[in-house]
């Protein structure tokens, strides 16, 4: 854990202050979830469930005390409707442990917004549905947070936004063309974000996250993320299909390091630091051939079905970018960022949620 971190995390500890989260019941929303509540913090959730899962809610109620559990507020709910994104805002809890009550003494005060249909797939199957949640649904939140004058408004960006920019690693201020409808909206969060900056005076920050993977990550469905998808692949003894050569890299990021980043967003009283854009990612890069030998080791000495099995190689995937690094420099110069968990740490740590919560699935 960084020093800022470790500082930030303790001041936290002993300062209750109220997050909206949506998305909340998501993989990365829920991660955030579950830190904020082992802090003592005050987090009011929307979801509509979309692409998050009851879960993802029950799991993190289980890992909290029932106290901090309490200090969670729920709402079933879609950012695309005007009405549901002033509900979440509106809400607040009560500092004396009471019911909570509409306009008691505890406003919402930073926006964590992951709500999204994430997966470039999806979004080329269904340009129109990326759209209205990723743009529609993204411009409905940062109005009602801008009309609630909350403190920050962190919000997950995409790496995707790099497009067919050939440079390495990636820089935020240089970008190419979008690949796909899914980074054409991710990249509109930001033009969106910047103006309300300029017009409005409303203070944001844009993450662009650099695929996250780690616990209550889904390994189900057309849209799955590589690593848990190939994990339940391995364990099931399925095919392991690999898009391309296997040559492709991506900057794979643990989970904690994405909860990191986004406390330090919305905290951060660095004045340079806000209505700014950052990479979240390790400044690592790891072909796929390499992601799969690393899967491959982990669960080889558990699963000795695995060995000597070998991946499927099959055509590349439209929309894909070819390479993904990040360079971090800006997010640990200006936000303290710094990220401990690299992808062969990451997957130590995370392996035992996966092989746990994926044997239990193809059980039932």
């Amino acid at each position: 854990m960084t020093d800022s971190y470790s500082q930030l995390k303790n001041l936290l500890a002993t300062e209750p202050h109220t997050w909206l989260i949506t998305g909340v019941a998501g993989f990365i929303g829920s991660n955030l979830l579950e830190t904020l509540l082992k802090l003592n913090q005050y987090v009011v959730g929307l979801d509509n469930f979309a692409t998050g899962y009851q879960r993802n809610l029950d799991e993190v109620q289980a890992l909290v005390t029932p106290a901090q559990w309490g200090n969670f507020h729920f709402i079933q709910g879609d950012i695309r409707k005007l009405d549901d994104c002033h509900r979440a805002m509106s809400f607040r809890h009560s500092r004396e442990g009471g019911n909570p009550v509409t306009n008691a003494d505890i406003p919402v005060e930073y926006v964590l917004h992951q709500a999204a249909l994430g997966s470039v797939p999806r979004s080329i199957e269904n340009p129109i549905a990326t759209n209205e949640t990723n743009i529609s649904g993204f411009l409905n939140m940062l109005v009602v947070a801008r009309d609630a004058k909350i403190k920050r408004f962190v919000y997950a960006a995409s790496s995707s936004t790099y497009g067919d920019h050939p440079g390495l690693p990636k820089v935020e201020d240089k970008i190419g063309k979008p690949l796909s409808p899914y980074a054409v909206t991710k990249y509109v969060n930001e033009l969106y974000a910047d103006v309300f900056a300029r017009t409005y005076g409303f203070n944001t920050i844009g993450l662009r996250y650099f695929n996250v993977f780690g616990p209550r990550q889904d390994p189900n469905g057309a849209y799955a993320a590589v690593i848990p998808k190939w994990i339940a692949s391995m364990i099931k003894g399925e095919p392991v299909f690999v898009n391309g050569d296997g040559e492709t890299s991506r900057d794979f990021c643990y989970i904690e390091n994405t909860v990191e980043a986004n406390l330090l967003a919305a905290t951060t009283e660095n004045p340079d630091a806000t209505n700014q854009i950052y990479n979240v990612a390790v400044g690592d890069r790891t072909t796929l051939n390499q992601l799969y030998e690393q899967l491959h080791i982990n669960l080889l000495h558990s699963h000795s079905h695995l060995q000597g099995v070998k991946p499927v190689y099959r055509d590349f995937r439209a929309g894909d970018v070819r390479h993904s690094l990040a360079d971090i420099s800006k997010a640990t110069t200006l936000l303290g960022y710094q990220p401990i968990h690299r992808i062969g740490e990451g997957l130590k740590i995370a392996m035992s949620w996966y092989v746990q919560h994926l044997t239990q699935q193809g059980k039932n």
